[in-house]
């Protein structure tokens, strides 16, 4: 089961608010949503966790890129959300290295000429297994809110984002969409 929460940051503090991340294909996509939640370009954080086995923090101030850590990358890659997050960049990958690179493709997914076999596909496509177990990401994500590196680093999946929100002074609001 996952749970996802924006968390703005206002004048008066931080409001939350639950999302459905039904829509949100791309890091593109969570993104916009979570820029729709400020009305004055200030900082916004998606708060993502699946049952205890990884969370996920995006930051999103402006129109600058998001920033992304991932306390698990070979859990979430098992995740159809902690997919979103982990993007080639992060990854350190080259666009299409991952084994989609639809240009050089048959509609079957074989390359041009190139019977299919399971054994092959298995072997070429990524897996979790290709992404070590561990954090990935930004680890000073969070520094000038008052969680370090090392700090986010030592969370547990189990009580992350409740930490995480106590920090910022926001636990009580998280709560009300938990």
């Amino acid at each position: 089961m996952y749970f996802a929460a924006l968390l703005a940051r206002t004048e008066d503090g931080w409001e939350a608010s639950d999302t459905e991340l039904d829509d949100v294909e791309t890091l593109s996509d969570l993104a916009d949503l979570a820029r729709e939640a400020s009305a004055d370009d200030d900082t916004v954080l998606v708060l993502l966790e699946q049952e205890d086995a990884w969370f996920g923090v995006v930051r999103v101030d402006g129109e600058d890129d998001p920033r992304i850590y991932v306390s698990d990358a070979a859990a979430a890659a098992r995740s159809s959300y902690g997919e979103i997050l982990l993007t080639d960049e992060l990854l350190g990958r080259e666009p299409g290295e991952d084994g989609t690179d639809l240009d050089s493709l048959d509609l079957d997914g074989t390359e041009d000429g190139e019977p299919s076999s399971a054994a092959e596909d298995e072997e070429e496509s990524p897996s979790a297994e290709t992404i070590t177990h561990g954090p990935l990401g930004d680890g000073e994500i969070l520094d000038d809110l008052g969680v370090s590196a090392k700090e986010l680093r030592a969370l547990d999946a189990e009580d992350a984002l409740s930490a995480i929100a106590e920090a910022l002074g926001a636990s009580e609001v998280l709560e009300t969409v938990r």
